[in-house]
């Protein structure tokens, strides 16, 4: 996919908003301070859908589902209410970033005069039982705990906690590869029929099948860039976009010397995620996951900021990582 005009183009997008996309930086992540953002973000999403283009919407939901998790605690202790499992606090997530980002679309696109459908779909995403994930979890959720309560809330619940960067101790869940998007052929449907659709948030709700086919909801966190990755190969889009709080991908990033990269292909990007130049815990994922998007048949990645979308696009903004044509 070539450097484009969106405003001609007629292509599938899928734009993965990243948690710290949804809240702004330094601030509460008070439902007031999310919105103000979202909308932002739709109003450029509304631009894109105004040709015709094809639009599945994922997000993050790390700021917001460890705020549940933080409730869920917060509820068991002083009013006795039932704890939930961690799946579905991650679909209590996704209902309601998923309404935030349907009502900001949906009044941006009747601002511009456009009879676009917006629906919001909890989703469900298959892991393996056996990933290794599962004896080495790693993705922090939740507050952070002094050592301890955290080893009470490790003795009373089975949890795994670690130390977090001497900031006191947090609870680790696992954070399995996304095999298998359960809801794909009706986010396919409701794409081919021209319907807006936010979907996978947060990776997905993690479930695993047992020797039936039956599903069922298991303690995780999917990677929200590996699940986009996986739903963009599933639903044939051209292009990914990788929303996250930076502008654009660096190298040697917060050195003195970072240098901004703008247009990269697979080989380039591949040598440099061996070398170390992307870390595991913020851009590695991401270019993990345009490798893997571009892999399965993607035409091209943007990696970008929220403000940024329709300029990235156009190759004015942003990262833009293509495969390598022999």
């Amino acid at each position: 996919m070539a450097k484009q005009d969106f405003r001609s183009a007629h292509h599938i997008y899928i734009i993965a908003l990243g948690g710290n996309a949804i809240i702004p930086a330094g601030k509460r992540g008070t439902y007031d301070e999310q919105l103000l953002l979202t909308r932002e973000t739709m109003e450029q999403v509304a631009v894109l859908a105004e040709n015709g283009n094809q639009i599945v919407l994922t997000h993050g939901n790390g700021p917001v589902v460890g705020n549940i998790v933080l409730r869920n605690d917060a509820g068991l202790e002083k009013h006795g209410i039932p704890r939930m499992p961690l799946y579905v606090c991650g679909a209590d997530s996704q209902g309601g970033i998923g309404f935030m980002i349907q009502q900001a679309l949906q009044n941006a696109l009747r601002a511009r005069k456009l009879q676009r459908a917006v629906v919001a779909l909890v989703t469900q995403v298959v892991v393996d039982q056996n990933d290794p994930a599962f004896a080495n979890p790693t993705k922090p959720i939740g507050p952070f705990y002094d050592a301890q309560q955290a080893r009470a809330l490790e003795r009373e619940h089975g949890w795994v906690v670690v130390e977090d960067a001497n900031r006191g101790w947090r609870r680790v869940v696992p954070s399995p590869s996304p095999k298998e998007v359960v809801e794909v052929a009706a986010i396919r449907a409701l794409t081919t029929a021209g319907i807006i659709t936010i979907a996978a948030g947060g990776g997905g709700v993690p479930v695993v099948r047992d020797e039936k086919g039956e599903l069922s909801g298991v303690a995780a966190v999917i990677d929200k860039d590996r699940a986009s990755a996986l739903l963009g190969q599933l639903i044939r889009a051209d292009c990914l976009i990788l929303i996250t709080s930076i502008d654009c991908v660096y190298l040697r990033f917060g050195q003195p010397d970072q240098h901004p990269l703008r247009t990269l292909d697979t080989r380039e990007a591949s040598r440099w995620l061996e070398e170390g130049e992307f870390s595991p815990g913020s851009m590695g994922p991401k270019i993990e996951s345009a490798l893997a998007f571009l892999a399965g048949g993607g035409q091209e990645v943007i990696i970008t900021n929220p403000t940024s979308i329709l300029a990235a696009i156009e190759g004015r903004a942003g990262t833009r990582i293509i495969p390598v044509h022999n």
